[in-house]
């Protein structure tokens, strides 16, 4: 192989000391804003920042290394993440500055994975933590408590949990500290979230298209999000991406995003405060002067607004080498930077030397408690960003003012036969919703409102559009840059965005197609998880709940083909703590009406609502549809025959599409098998299947014995995978005799009925079933079972030759009288 020539070495040389983090600072913005007093300040809570972390991550006793650091004074299992703890610090302390300087309303977010130790020393250094856990008090006593509880039995995690005060985001799973930053910030003007990205988490697709989110920020009616996205190098074992390309490519990525990047760089601790003081006191003034120039005008604009790129070395402020091998600054400062210090005393020694060496003796004193010449560079009250109510977003949460519900139902239905838009009308209900609600309540999806049959909220508030506007936009764009729809084609920064506006004290709707809805599974049972652990912390209050409606569902989504077809998203919710999660699927308009309602005035759940978009039969006025949401299951006495006797079968459904076929079904069998007693049973609120020993909306053994009896056979017809049925209802009397038909995991471009056929889900394969349970009628049905069996096929083949369903099929209707 050639030589590379000495030139370009040198060059290459030249490119990687430029983005290395490593010498003195070097940055965009040039001023020197700290005096040398200053600087010594914060260099000593800095250290002090430090001297905690390292605190958390190994100390149960001697928390101010007053004796000989000792084995036993070590936790036995050492857990925790050191590399970024440094940067989160040190950009917290000098935002603090701009709080006081500045009189700013602020919050922190903190995006790398495990950063709590960061987080929970400034909560702890500028005295929050201490009042709102007493016992962790500041003092030697309290300060050991605090070291001992992190990681540990009975204490709290590595990541930003929701015991942390001012935390609306955990950062357990990786790639939403933007988009849940930006749902802070909508529809509050005067916050400013600033936002530590770890690089890590850079690398991420939900964090990727969040950078997006400046298209959709309103300088006039929102805040702003300050991100710093924090180059330390290294992930646990691996280099990170942005931080290995140079500064051209870097700047060029954000530049086209739509941000201004400034550069923070180096490892020399007092340029570097310098620097950074001055890097975030320029952002601010420039985020301050859009805001101005917006709200003096009242003429929305997008900014190409400020970030910053902070390059400090992994384990900042740590040994650079251990044993010849490198720490600070490689993927060895990730976690536990010295794991064994329990057995390798030459090792203890090193930490004890280099916590020594933060002079915590000097910043807390002999009592452990932080010295007033620092504690007075911490802002005060809800000034300190682990205190500021946005970060308990229960405290600012007002009811949202909900029109009565009742006032749009659909009038004078006529069970089974009333052909109506269930969606389209609902969607009237939100429209007044958002009018009444103008800033607290918005509505999140991606790309899919106005498919989704709910264009009527644009009559109250658009889409919000902060980018370049066409004139054809005027036709039917339905765009504003003070909208309140907010759409973008990327599932996990809608949803991010929801969750932050939600925690932030907010309320809102997510709409989605029902089989995309997957891409934020993960999301979803993040959120859940954070609720249910909120719902043990007694000083957070509770928060907006979580509504997702998903339309489009599987059933209608035949011509769409396979791809589009899958509703197994509930089995992921059904996995969740039944303390937090709720789901629905209303059989009709009116049934969508009250259920809505409810899920928009609940807090602290995760509420899913199923409801497909297309025209459908309906089946209860307003004043019934309200008792059967209310009981969440329930006999419909007009669809049975069994009055007064013992069923010959159950016939059930859960699910609007599932429910008019099973109603098909129940009329097939009553024409052609009079003598049958037949039962009609209908779920709205799934969870009421389950016993409720085991979920507070579970029916009792007695009820379910009243509804669904415990020795006839039950034709249950479900919207989704028939698996979670029997998972349900595992436990119930007479189980055996329960036969749940649900999509089965077969699709194709067909039509309605095909696919339902594939999946035993039609008319005339539920039929055949009920004939092949009901022991009463031996074998003295086949005739019927063979009849019902050529009128499938017959269905089916008209649908291969014309390429829609039959017109009996399509324009079918409930053909018994309906008793008042």
């Amino acid at each position: 192989m050639d030589a590379i020539p000495t030139r370009a070495l040198a060059a290459k040389d030249v490119e990687v000391k430029s983005i290395s983090a490593y010498g003195i600072a070097r940055s965009t913005v040039s001023e020197k804003p700290l005096d040398a007093e200053e600087i010594r300040k914060y260099n000593a809570w800095f250290k002090a920042s430090m001297y905690l972390c390292l605190g958390m991550l190994y100390l149960r006793e001697n928390p101010l290394l007053k004796e000989p650091l000792r084995v036993e004074h070590l936790k036995a299992r050492l857990l925790g993440h050191w590399g970024s703890d440094a940067g989160q610090a040190f950009t917290w302390m000098h935002f603090n500055r701009l709080i006081k300087k500045y009189d700013l309303n602020a919050l922190f977010v903190s995006g790398p994975g495990h950063g709590a130790p960061a987080v929970l020393s400034q909560s702890y250094l500028e005295g929050v933590y201490s009042e709102v856990y007493l016992e962790m008090s500041e003092n030697e006593e309290g300060m050991r408590r605090f070291f001992k509880q992190f990681s540990f039995p009975g204490g709290v995690g590595s990541h930003a949990t929701p015991e942390t005060p001012g935390s609306i985001h955990e950062g357990g799973e990786l790639g939403y500290s933007i988009s849940h930053a930006f749902g802070t910030v909508f529809d509050n003007p005067s916050l400013i979230t600033l936002t530590m990205v770890g690089d890590g988490e850079a690398e991420t697709g939900p964090l990727a298209t969040s950078w997006h989110s400046t298209k959709f920020l309103n300088p006039l009616i929102d805040g702003a999000v300050l991100p710093v996205l924090h180059l330390n190098g290294y992930k646990i074992n691996n280099p990170t991406i942005l931080a290995r390309i140079s500064h051209e490519e870097l700047t060029a990525l954000f530049v086209g995003y739509g941000w201004t990047p400034y550069f923070v760089e180096g490892s020399d601790m007092e340029s570097m405060h310098q620097a950074m003081a001055a890097t975030l006191e320029h952002c601010v003034l420039e985020i301050r002067k859009y805001q101005k120039e917006a709200r003096d005008s009242k003429k929305a604009f997008r900014p190409r607004w400020p970030m910053i790129v902070l390059r400090s070395p992994k384990g900042w402020t740590g040994p650079r080498k251990v044993d010849g091998k490198l720490l600070e600054g490689f993927w060895r400062a990730h976690q536990i930077p010295i794991p064994d210090v329990a057995t390798n005393p030459a090792h203890l020694k090193i930490l004890e030397d280099w916590m020594k060496s933060y002079n915590a003796d000097e910043a807390f004193g002999k009592d452990g408690k932080l010295i007033p010449e620092l504690k007075a560079l911490a802002p005060e009250g809800n000034a300190r960003m682990s205190a500021n109510p946005v970060g308990n977003g229960g405290l600012l949460r007002k009811p949202l003012h909900m029109p009565d519900f009742r006032k749009y139902a659909l009038p004078n239905i006529a069970p089974g036969i009333s052909n109506l838009g269930s969606m389209t009308n609902m969607a009237k209900f939100l429209r007044d919703i958002v009018a009444k609600n103008l800033t607290n309540f918005r509505v999140f999806g991606p790309d899919e409102t106005e498919s989704n049959k709910l264009g009527e909220i644009y009559k109250a508030g658009k889409k919000v559009w902060m980018g370049e506007y066409f004139e054809e936009d005027q036709d039917g764009g339905n765009l504003a840059m003070e909208g309140r729809v907010m759409e973008m084609l990327s599932e996990h920064t809608c949803e991010g965005w929801m969750e932050g506006y939600i925690l932030s004290g907010r309320h809102g709707l997510l709409n989605s197609y029902e089989p995309f809805i997957h891409i934020i599974d993960s999301m979803v049972n993040q959120h859940c998880k954070w609720i249910e652990k909120c719902n043990e912390v007694e000083w957070r209050v509770k928060v907006a709940s979580l509504n997702i409606l998903l339309t489009a569902t599987v059933w209608r989504q035949d011509h769409n083909g396979f791809t589009h077809q899958d509703p197994g998203f509930l089995d992921v919710v059904a996995n969740k703590s039944p303390e937090v999660v709720r789901i629905y699927l209303p059989p009709d308009g009116n049934c969508l009406l009250s259920v809505t309602d409810h899920c928009l005035r609940s807090t602290n759940y995760v509420n899913v609502i199923v409801a497909d978009k297309q025209d459908h039969i309906q089946y209860m006025n307003m004043e019934e549809a309200i008792e059967h949401c209310t009981k969440g299951v329930g006999i419909w006495d007009w669809a049975s025959n069994d009055q007064g006797e013992d069923p010959d079968v159950v016939m059930a459904s859960c699910g609007d599409v599932p429910t008019h076929e099973s109603l098909a079904a129940t009329a097939l069998l009553r024409e052609l098998l009079p003598q049958l007693k037949i039962r009609f049973v209908n779920v709205v609120d799934l969870f009421k299947l389950i016993s409720n020993v085991d979920h507070p909306h579970g029916m009792s053994d007695k009820e379910w014995s009243s509804v669904f009896t415990q020795d006839r056979p039950i034709i249950f017809n479900f919207h989704s995978y028939p698996w979670l049925i029997h998972r349900l209802t595992y436990k119930r009397p007479g189980q055996l005799n329960l036969h749940v038909r649900g999509y089965k995991e077969k699709g194709n471009i067909d039509t309605p009925l095909e696919l339902a056929i594939r999946n035993q889900t039609d008319r005339f394969s539920l039929a055949m079933d009920a004939i092949d349970r009901i022991p009463t009628l031996h074998n003295k049905a086949s005739g019927v079972r063979e009849k019902l069996l050529n009128m499938q096929i017959a269905a089916k083949t008209q649908a291969y030759e014309n390429g829609i369903d039959p017109a009996y099929i399509t324009a079918w209707r409930w053909p018994y009288p309906v008793k008042e």
